[in-house]
């Protein structure tokens, strides 16, 4: 995202305000206004000094927000975690799952990442439908706090490997009890 997508992306956004609210919940509420959005696009500039992603916007060949794609570095050792928003007009049409494969290729070829992971709530179906797509298999299930109203209290955790690799010498990302 640059500067100069702050408006395109806050419209892409409100849009679809309904659509993303039920599985993100008051983060959501920021950036539902111009100056959140300016913010946000400010924070993205820092990295990797505050807020630890890479956050890409997705365009149609018209400049059209479809959705975005991100990398958080919040999972740590030797892992990335893969997360992806759509654009309410623009869901059912693979636009996530090309982009969120582009990106996971590119995360599988960085330097000190040996796996991406997709972390998403068990109730939220379109989600782990891309997961599934792209290769991901569903490492583990772990209750959570809910953080948003359409939350299950359960998050799935979704790895995808390295080429070659079936595990890794690092713990899984947040050990705890398993559902």
């Amino acid at each position: 995202w640059q500067p100069e997508d702050v408006t395109a992306r806050w419209r892409a956004i409100t849009a679809s305000f309904d659509h993303l609210c039920p599985w993100w919940g008051d983060s959501l509420i920021e950036l539902t206004t111009l100056a959140g959005q300016r913010a946000h696009i400010e924070q993205i500039a820092r990295w990797p000094d505050n807020g630890g992603s890479f956050r890409y916007g997705v365009f149609d060949g018209d400049n059209t927000v479809l959705g975005g794609v991100d990398l958080h570095d919040r999972v740590g050792c030797r892992a990335i975690e893969l997360g992806y928003w759509c654009h309410i007009a623009h869901t059912g049409r693979g636009v996530i799952t090309r982009a969120s494969a582009a990106l996971t290729e590119t995360a599988l070829r960085l330097p000190g990442i040996d796996r991406v992971e997709i972390h998403c709530d068990a109730a939220n179906t379109r989600s782990a439908a891309v997961a599934r797509r792209l290769g991901f298999h569903l490492d583990r299930t772990e209750r959570r706090d809910k953080a948003a109203p359409n939350d299950s209290g359960h998050m799935m955790f979704w790895i995808r490997h390295s080429s070659g690799l079936t595990s890794s010498a690092c713990p899984a990302s947040s050990p705890g009890p398993r559902s």
